[in-house]
């Protein structure tokens, strides 16, 4: 893979898995659009690396003080603390994803080869963003949260397994529909892709390296890694920062113009 590819596709990986637009969708249209070969699977392993570095470089502190609150919690079977409980609601809202991903790989995998399902999901992103405009409530915080509303983040999480609906979007969007404040569902959002971001790239680089043999150019996938992780911590911030006052309307029009652009391009070859 060339250098300027990476590049590209890096920054489209650490911009869009965080902002409710599907990085998912970017990596399989963009190259299909342009012609380009598919990046790979260690490739796109590596950028969900460096999303990952990401988030966890954004909430380092969260993550500590959550793992501590939660040890302590065990060693006293006392949940009483807010952070020991809301690392159980990220342990459980994990859950989903990870079976039905483990479940449902290769169905899964069948559907990043069909840019026409990728754009369509693209616009269920859309249909979800704006109706979680239009329902949500938005008094809620991360402290109100009950289990229920962990598993059904994590059931949106799931689904987002599928390309082209945004994992940001639907975990957000199922938080607002609870009745979270955007600003605490984005945040809870984040936090809950980092289990499933490590678990699956522990197992999908263990699967390329197996399939890929010894002899590969490892400079444009660190070029993809750095990319996708520092664009992917600017996108955190960005996104945080715009919820407190912003509404997902524009990531909704943006999902529809590109979903359905894609599937014009589609039926036109």
């Amino acid at each position: 893979m060339e250098i300027l590819k990476a590049v590209v596709l890096g920054l489209l990986q650490g911009v869009t898995e965080f902002v409710p637009v599907s990085s998912s969708a970017h990596l399989v249209l963009v190259p299909w659009l342009l012609g380009w070969e598919p990046p790979g699977l260690l490739f796109d392993t590596l950028v969900h690396w460096g999303t990952l570095l990401a988030v966890v470089g954004h909430f380092w502190r969260d993550w500590l003080r959550m793992i501590r609150a939660w040890l302590c919690g065990l060693a006293h079977w006392d949940w009483s603390d807010p952070s020991a409980r809301l690392m159980w609601l990220l342990l459980l809202g994990s859950l989903p994803a990870a079976l039905l991903g483990y479940l449902l790989e290769d169905f899964f995998e069948s559907l990043f080869g069909e840019p026409v399902w990728v754009s369509a999901f693209l616009v269920v992103t859309a249909v979800l963003l704006l109706l979680s405009e239009w329902l949500g409530r938005r008094k809620r915080t991360t402290e109100d949260m009950n289990w229920i509303d962990a598993l059904l983040i994590g059931l949106a999480q799931a689904a987002a397994i599928a390309p082209g609906i945004s994992r940001s979007g639907a975990t957000i969007a199922a938080g607002l529909l609870r009745g979270m404040k955007r600003r605490e569902a984005a945040r809870f959002s984040f936090l809950l892709s980092t289990p499933v971001i490590l678990g699956a790239g522990v197992y999908q680089v263990a699967k390329a390296m197996a399939e890929s043999g010894a002899g590969r150019d490892w400079v444009p996938l660190l070029v993809g890694f750095l990319v996708a992780a520092m664009s992917g911590y600017l996108a955190i911030r960005f996104l945080l920062k715009y919820l407190e006052m912003g509404r997902l309307y524009v990531f909704a029009m943006y999902c529809t113009w590109v979903g359905v652009s894609c599937l014009i391009v589609a039926f036109l070859r």
